[in-house]
């Protein structure tokens, strides 16, 4: 399945959960392949497997059973230490709760993840610093996040997130705590990152904003059982 261009590669894979003698599949067989450089929607109803199939591609959880390769290695087994190192460099999170710390400033949110990696101070300052200017925040650095509005905050996770340089962006629900002008300007942030060459993989359940994405990927009961390709995104203005 894998091919040349592809970043993400899922085959067969299933996740069950036990719990009191009790089999949950969340997911069933799932194959998916996520090309550099594509925008990929997973959309479908609530509990059919979304936010456990965001978990796994972003390394936060392990696949019961099937082969998950990343950059043309296996991740599908690595224990907790690996997976954390990995997520780090590769993987950037945008969560629909902003998961900004309170007492840390917009500057000293964005360059947190950067000290686990022990890059430079200098280098921490210069992606955090590049990271905000691209959203449109770098005139808030000093500010903290109960200062900022919901659009704001998310744009600032949005920088977080960025600043590492991931292989591939996974937002979950990235609008649900947004108004609706605060969500269209989300969305309309993530498509131009999109258009410079940013991977994305977004969840959400709104067919509107699954829409901005080239290929909308529809779950139902832990199974992929449709995928679109939306001709018009690449002209979308």
């Amino acid at each position: 399945m894998t091919t040349n261009g592809s970043l993400i590669t899922l085959e067969g894979i299933t996740k069950v959960f036990f719990t009191d003698e009790v089999e949950t599949h969340a997911l069933s067989g799932i194959h998916l392949e996520i090309r550099k450089g594509e925008y990929v929607s997973i959309a479908g109803p609530s509990g059919c497997g979304k936010s456990t199939l965001l978990s796994i591609l972003g390394l936060l959880d392990t696949p019961t059973e099937g082969l998950y390769r990343l950059n043309n290695h296996d991740v599908s087994k690595l224990g907790h230490a690996d997976r954390a190192r990995i997520r780090n460099r590769e993987v950037g999170f945008i969560f629909q709760s902003f998961n900004l710390i309170g007492d840390l400033t917009v500057f000293e949110n964005v360059e947190l993840p950067l000290t686990y990696r022990r890059l430079p101070a200098g280098e921490r300052k210069q992606r955090a610093n590049e990271a905000l200017e691209k959203v449109g925040m770098s005139h808030r650095v000093n500010h903290y996040p109960s200062q900022l509005s919901g659009g704001q905050q998310q744009r600032v996770a949005v920088a977080r997130a960025l600043a590492g340089k991931p292989s591939i962006l996974l937002a979950d629900e990235p609008t649900g705590n947004l108004d609706s002008k605060n969500g269209e300007a989300v969305m309309d942030l993530l498509r131009d990152l999109h258009r410079e060459g940013a991977t994305i993989c977004m969840v959400t359940h709104d067919p509107r904003f699954a829409r901005h994405a080239d290929r909308q990927v529809h779950l139902f009961d832990g199974r992929v059982v449709e995928e679109m390709v939306e001709e018009a995104a690449a002209v979308k203005p």
